[in-house]
């Protein structure tokens, strides 16, 4: 084996065709409730045991059923399981970035072949302490201009409705993300309300469940709102809202482990070549030694830091697609933590207002988080998480308390900082596989939309490495190498 690692990366992406599915909901929700041999209640410790005719059934719902799902090529030592410093010599399937995208893809790739392939997730940072997840306000809505953004954010809302039937394991406690079910409440001006409407209908015809108000109906829904500069709304009723993603990763990480997945708290040094293939990894394990890893596929899913990763791996630094760099990089979102009594009650959804800026209620109490992104010509430094509370002073807080009058009286109580694994290019995710390095599938730039399309990534990225295709969500659309920007107005 050659021990070359390779470096560096560049700015642009090619386009393919997109297909979309008006039976896509039905579909999903059919799928979503296949192969349940893992879930709570289900005997796991005989490996002959026959799978009973309900598993059987039920698997012939994914439309590959039947074909030969790749075989596992390496094997792991289930002593491994739960020992973070262990690195395996070999695994299948090598995923950088242990955050909900990797472990979703975890989760799916392990259970859909029945265990056959080995995993291991590379974390560097065991804390998550400056995961982008992590640090996100939770938000999971279905109002997107893009019918595949759509999608993938009914397809978390069905799976959260349904945890304990993935994530559960038996014997313990049923897994429970503190769902919020009060929705995103969109504004738009008389000069967006069309386009928010034919958004709408869009999304309904996929099957979520938005409603349209107008001015009139808002005012008498919400009379906290000032509607000064509104023609509409638009709302989630069903299947919006917010959760804890800290409790969704740990309820992911724990069903991997007890899966067999393998978690390694390690940095990803550089790539190994052979034969013109990528196949393995040089880690700096946590106690500072270095180690080696062979794969045979490797998933990024580094989050704000995967174009690292990708030039690591030569992409963007060689001759024709290798040329072609990922368009990822960090960028830097504030959220304010608010206190203010006299604010909306209960009942408040998620709002948008129509300047970018937003808030939802935080707990009981009148806490609120408010946020928004920074033009173009103004993005923070992202060498550091410091917050800045100038941006609060002069394009937050004006706005916001404009629409909601109460919140003129508010008071900063704390504020975090995180970051968006942001696509320059058209802030949509980047999927698939590398056109050169076909074994190097990339799972990047969700640019702010990582928690509510994490799940659905994973299990796309199981079907593309299981069956070679898109099945339940077709992503087609989002494959590296697009040439024209998708332009997703849904943007916050």
């Amino acid at each position: 084996m050659s021990t070359r690692i390779f470096k560096n990366v560049s700015d642009r992406v090619i386009r393919k065709q997109r297909v979309c599915s008006s039976q896509y909901w039905h579909q999903m929700s059919r799928y979503l409730c296949s192969n349940p041999e893992d879930t709570a209640g289900t005997r796991r410790d005989d490996p002959k045991q026959k799978l009973s005719p309900k598993t059987e059934k039920e698997s012939n719902l994914h439309p590959a059923h039947g074909r030969n799902v790749k075989r596992s090529l390496l094997n792991i030592s289930k002593a491994s399981q739960s020992n973070h410093n262990f690195v395996p010599g070999q695994t299948d399937i090598a995923i950088i970035g242990g955050g909900l995208v990797g472990s979703a893809a975890a989760f799916w790739i392990r259970k859909q072949s029945r265990k056959s392939l080995s995993v291991t997730v590379i974390e560097r940072d065991s804390s998550y302490s400056q995961a982008s997840s992590m640090l996100s306000v939770g938000g999971v809505r279905h109002q997107f201009s893009i019918p595949e953004n759509v999608q993938m954010s009914m397809f978390t809302s069905e799976f959260i409705r349904n945890i304990n039937q993935h994530l559960g394991i038996l014997g313990e406690e049923a897994p429970d993300v503190h769902f919020h079910h009060q929705g995103y409440l969109f504004l738009a001006s008389e000069q967006s309300a069309e386009t928010l409407s034919e958004s709408v209908k869009m999304q309904r015809e996929l099957g979520a469940n938005i409603e349209l108000f107008t001015k009139s109906r808002l005012a008498k829904k919400y009379p906290w709102l000032n509607l000064d500069g509104i023609e509409c709304g638009s709302q989630g009723i069903q299947g919006e809202g917010w959760f804890d993603p800290w409790l969704l990763l740990c309820a992911l990480k724990k069903k991997n482990i007890n899966m067999g997945v393998n978690y390694v708290n390690a940095e990803v040094d550089g790539f190994f070549l052979s034969d013109n293939r990528l196949s393995g990894l040089q880690v700096k394990c946590a106690d500072g030694t270095a180690d080696s890893l062979e794969f045979s596929t490797c998933i990024n899913c580094a989050g704000a830091w995967a174009a690292e990763i990708a030039k690591l791996a030569g992409i963007g630094t060689g001759e024709g697609y290798m040329s072609v760099g990922l368009p990822v990089e960090p960028r830097k979102r504030f959220v304010y933590v608010t206190h203010c009594p006299e604010g909306p009650g209960l009942e408040c959804p998620l709002v948008v207002d129509t300047s970018g800026m937003y808030f939802r209620p935080e707990g009981l109490g009148g806490h609120f988080l408010l946020g928004g992104s920074p033009y173009e010509d103004q993005e923070p430094d992202v060498s550091n998480l410091e917050v800045d509370y100038n941006f609060f002073d002069e394009e937050v807080w004006p706005s916001l308390a404009h629409r909601v009058p109460s919140f003129e009286k508010l008071k900063v109580k704390s504020a975090w900082a995180g970051y968006y694994d942001y696509n320059t290019f058209d802030q949509n995710l980047v999927i698939g596989p590398h056109p050169v390095h076909t074994n190097f599938y990339f799972a990047n730039g969700m640019s702010g939309h990582g928690v509510q399309q994490a799940l659905c990534i994973g299990h796309a990225l199981m079907e593309l490495i299981l069956y070679n295709e898109f099945n339940a969500v077709d992503l087609d659309l989002f494959r590296f190498g697009r040439s024209e920007p998708l332009l997703e107005l849904g943007i916050v």
